[in-house]
């Protein structure tokens, strides 16, 4: 049997066959390649700490003077007592990351924000009385006390400049989030604010 005429179709199927099997392992490895950076880049914004935190601390001394009548003042005259304040106080400003929206488009090769967490304030001021001009005509009342640590506490939250605090906290939300985006960059996605609130010309 002549088998010369089957050759040339023999090699055109292992031809077609071969051609086939390169162009699904090209395929297969681009969409490997999708997969993996997907993967990287989601990963890591899972393993992002997830609250940023921007603090101050600060002290403060003040002094309060109060007069007190003695015996309804008829007898001595009015008596001054001094109490001496130290406040220290805590100012925070936090992210809760969890907050946080993005968009990972492995199709697009794009890295999209969508949501930015609001920051929470919190000023913590504590009072401590360092000293107390006291005696046993001139006492000092545990209400007196307690207005006195008030105005004190109301006096350090108004000293916090809370625009200072939020806009230093920014950067600090920024930075946090530079780690996700030079990753992205480096697998070749953009990456994309709709929030108008992050600065990423910089990248």
């Amino acid at each position: 049997m002549n088998y010369s005429k089957y050759i040339p179709a023999f090699l055109i199927g292992v031809l077609i066959t071969l051609v086939g099997a390169l162009l699904l392992r090209t395929c297969t490895s681009s969409n490997e390649k999708v997969d993996n950076s997907y993967y990287i880049i989601t990963n890591q914004i899972r393993k992002m700490n997830k609250m940023v935190v921007m603090e101050q601390d600060f002290s403060t001394i003040q002094r309060t003077k109060m007069s007190t009548e003695v015996l309804g003042g008829r007898f001595l005259p009015a008596m001054d007592k001094e109490i001496v304040t130290f406040t220290k106080t805590n100012a925070q400003v936090s992210y809760d990351l969890n907050q946080l929206k993005m968009e990972v488009d492995s199709t697009r090769k794009t890295l999209t924000i969508t949501q930015i967490p609001n920051p929470e304030i919190r000023i913590i001021p504590s009072v401590e009385i360092s000293s107390v001009d006291d005696s046993f005509f001139n006492r000092i009342e545990q209400k007196d006390l307690q207005k006195i640590q008030k105005a004190a506490k109301d006096h350090a939250t108004a000293q916090v400049n809370q625009k200072k605090l939020i806009d230093q906290s920014k950067i600090q939300l920024r930075e946090n989030l530079d780690q996700i985006f030079v990753l992205a960059k480096a697998l070749n996605y953009e990456v994309v604010d709709k929030t108008g609130s992050l600065n990423l010309l910089k990248l």
